[in-house]
């Protein structure tokens, strides 16, 4: 995606957002209000440190460098050990690139349920340790996904940049001790120019200790992208070669593939699928099902259309670069499997909110999508859903609800709503903020990452997430986990009914024009060429 391409697509974003015109006799501007002030004090635990990477360690000849914000942590995941509750491993993006990817992939472990961190790092790049021989040597790294075996064989895979930015490749390291040490890589795959591949995830089997399955999309000539798979079924020593196993065609492709496993070992692939006829971008959710540990995949089933429009700055018109366009899922213990996203239907495209669907059924059927951030008026964006082993379900999320008028500021929180009976009734509780987001490094738009950590914790879930700090530029963000039990008082803690379910969505022309150009931006950041 050149320059001038990325520009046309920003500034299509911020005509379709910013409906309106001037008015001469429109009164004087209110006074500024206060500078933003960080409340005190911040109750959350920091969990990310300094990375003392070298300077120049990446080797810097990617192409469109951009700019380097050190010490920016971005993007983080966490898993939690089933056989051992109070053993987790968290990772995340450290020393993030404006123009792609970051320096490397950090990690942090704890074995006192979540409450102290020892930091690690797996060599998935030069930064981190990565060289020729141990099959690291990758200038940059992202998309970082952590999962935990019952067996407790840990998995994290990433998405790796080769030098020049001319090629891609997927590395998965593992670990056996909990996280402590990291082997080094095993490559599935590895394309030049011609073939990018993208945003990745790994799952472990939780019925088979054994199995683990990674899936990520790879897009191609003709703008093609198809879902790809691989597994292993030895602990992560050898993988399969990767397959793909549904491919939407040309001028079409699927994004933020993630397999759940259902509690009758039925294998469901959620993702984004995108096709583009006669100037317009059209998306949808779409789950496909493997009841043979991947041996074989039926075909897709769509779950609802996708209406992103992507949250931005209310004052200034930027871009956040959000969780827009990828769907995020988890599997209870009976089948059911909840699939949250962005969708802005329920405001006829002027902001998103966080939309859930339900299946029953080990993803043959979904229900009509409901509404469960708790504040309509103000965006919600990047959700993330998980559900523990007694049932409960969470949904995380950022919301603007206390933003000001102050174009300087862009206020921020972090929020969880969560369920004991099946998402019948919800209650929110208030996990950060507000903190300011337009501190956050600039990737195609203010970052803190496509994605954010949630697991269980003894007493409720565990948010793991990356806010801005107060330390300025010179550590824009910092990861931070917060615990928020099951029930009880909280900041804000409101008992709320789940939401009349939303109508069939019929977005006119308008509508679809941002959500197509919103569809143009997710794939610029993501490094792909114009369709």
């Amino acid at each position: 995606m050149n320059r001038h391409r990325r520009a046309v697509l920003f500034a299509s974003a911020s005509v379709l957002a910013a409906c309106g015109g001037g008015n001469s006799n429109a009164p004087a501007p209110a006074p500024a209000p206060p500078p933003f002030v960080f409340p005190t004090p911040d109750p959350t635990t920091r969990v990310s440190g300094t990375a003392a990477f070298a300077a120049g360690c990446d080797g810097g000849t990617v192409v469109n460098n951009g700019t380097l914000y050190p010490e920016a942590e971005v993007e983080p995941t966490v898993a939690l050990d089933p056989s051992n509750p109070g053993q987790m491993i968290g990772t995340w993006q450290q020393n993030r690139w404006s123009g792609g990817a970051s320096q490397g992939i950090l990690a942090a472990y704890s074995v006192d349920g979540g409450a102290a961190w020892t930091h690690s790092s797996a060599p998935l790049s030069r930064c981190t340790g990565g060289t020729a021989a141990n099959g690291g040597d990758y200038e940059r790294v992202s998309d970082p996904w952590v999962a935990i075996s019952p067996g407790g064989t840990s998995y994290l895979m990433a998405l790796a940049i080769g030098s020049g930015g001319t090629s891609s490749a997927m590395l998965v390291s593992r670990s056996i001790d909990h996280g402590q040490t990291w082997s080094d890589p095993t490559r599935l795959i590895l394309d030049g120019a011609a073939y990018f591949n993208d945003k990745n995830s790994i799952t472990a089997d939780p019925l088979i200790a054994a199995n683990a399955y990674a899936v990520w999309d790879r897009l191609g000539p003709n703008s093609n992208g198809p879902t790809i798979f691989a597994r292993t079924t030895d602990d992560g020593v050898s993988w399969s070669q990767p397959l793909a196993i549904y491919d939407p065609g040309i001028n079409a492709q699927t994004l933020g593939n993630e397999i759940v496993v259902t509690s009758n070992g039925t294998l469901v692939n959620i993702a984004s699928r995108f096709a583009r006829s006669g100037g317009t971008t059209h998306a949808d959710l779409i789950a496909l099902r493997s009841t043979d540990q991947g041996t074989t995949w039926l075909a897709p089933i769509k779950i609802n259309d996708l209406l992103s429009v992507g949250a931005i700055n209310p004052q200034t018109r930027e871009a956040i670069r959000d969780g827009s366009d990828l769907p995020q899922a988890a599997a209870g213990r009976n089948g059911e499997i909840y699939v949250v996203w962005q969708d802005a239907r329920n405001t006829n495209g002027q902001i998103d909110a966080v939309l859930l669907s339900k299946s029953t059924d080990d993803g043959l059927t979904w229900s009509t999508p409901v509404r469960v951030n708790t504040q309509p008026t103000v965006q919600a964006f990047t959700p993330r859903v998980h559900v523990r082993s007694d049932g409960a379900v969470a949904v995380s999320y950022f919301d603007t609800r206390n933003d000001t008028s102050d174009p300087a500021t862009l206020p921020t929180d972090y929020w969880l709503v969560r369920s004991t009976d099946g998402g019948t009734t919800w209650s929110e509780a208030h996990i950060a903020g507000p903190f300011d987001i337009a501190l956050a490094p600039s990737a195609l738009g203010l970052f803190l990452g496509d994605y954010q950590g949630l697991t269980s914790s003894a007493t409720g879930f565990l948010s793991f997430f990356v806010q801005t700090t107060r330390d300025g530029a010179a550590n824009r963000t910092d990861v931070f986990r917060q615990d928020v039990p099951l029930t009880g008082p909280g900041p804000i803690d409101a008992k709320v009914q789940a939401p009349a379910a939303l109508p069939v969505a019929q977005p006119n022309a308008s509508f679809r024009a941002r959500v197509s150009a919103r569809i143009e931006l997710v794939r610029a950041g993501r490094g792909r060429p114009a369709p």
